[in-house]
């Protein structure tokens, strides 16, 4: 799940991006408005976490022009602004949510997870399946039928890019978006040590994970 964070505190957007990575998603930030809405614009995001208050542009405008332009990613608001009519107001033009600051960082990781799942389409109860293997996307667990295997976020974000496309071939570019974000990049390498340290949890169950390498193209996840 890939996140674009808008938010002009040095110390609250560093501490999001290293408390929701650690929580598997990808995220993607920056702290001024015009720079957050030519990424909104330009790029993919499943979630939108925006400030109120930026340089260059109010985070209200980017809310209006994104929704003026039919782009519709989920947008929670993340503001000191706390009056009733400055909520109201970023819900009509648009947000799914809006959360005054200061918060608890169970809260808003327990608001992204709702939002999400507002008018998702259904993937088996929350789950990407591959034979009997699954990525719970609620926990952001994965499992062999009902036995867990512990996963690293990266790990995690890499096998959660390869359920999300089953039989197809996925790149590598992909895979590196996928697990940091389209303004850093993940190695061939570093990829493939990912790959092998995945593989080695799975076969210590004497299991075979259901992904094969395509030696200069990528891998595919098939059951």
């Amino acid at each position: 799940m890939k996140i674009l964070l808008i938010e002009d505190s040095e110390l609250l957007r560093r501490s999001l991006v290293v408390g929701l990575g650690n929580l598997g998603f990808t995220i993607d930030d920056t702290d001024n408005g015009e720079t957050g809405y030519n990424m909104a614009r330009h790029n993919h995001y499943d979630i939108i976490i925006l400030d109120l208050m930026l340089p260059k542009m109010d985070g209200m405008s980017i809310l209006e022009k994104l929704r003026k332009q039919k782009v519709m990613t989920r947008v929670l608001i993340l503001s000191a602004k706390n009056e009733a009519k400055d909520r109201v107001s970023g819900l009509l033009k648009g947000a799914d949510d809006y959360l005054t600051k200061p918060f608890s960082f169970e809260e808003l990781h327990a608001r992204i997870l709702t939002i999400m799942r507002r008018g998702q389409v259904e993937k088996a109860n929350d789950n990407l399946c591959i034979g009997d293997f699954t990525l719970n996307l609620t926990d952001r667990n994965f499992y062999y039928k009902d036995q867990m295997i512990t996963l690293t976020p990266n790990e995690y974000k890499i096998l959660e890019c390869l359920f999300n496309q089953p039989n197809r071939v996925v790149s590598l570019e992909k895979i590196s978006t996928a697990v940091v974000g389209n303004f850093d990049f993940l190695s061939k390498n570093s990829i493939e040590v990912h790959m092998s340290s995945i593989r080695r949890k799975v076969r210590a169950l004497n299991l075979t994970l259901p992904v094969k390498t395509k030696r200069g193209f990528g891998y595919i996840a098939q059951g």
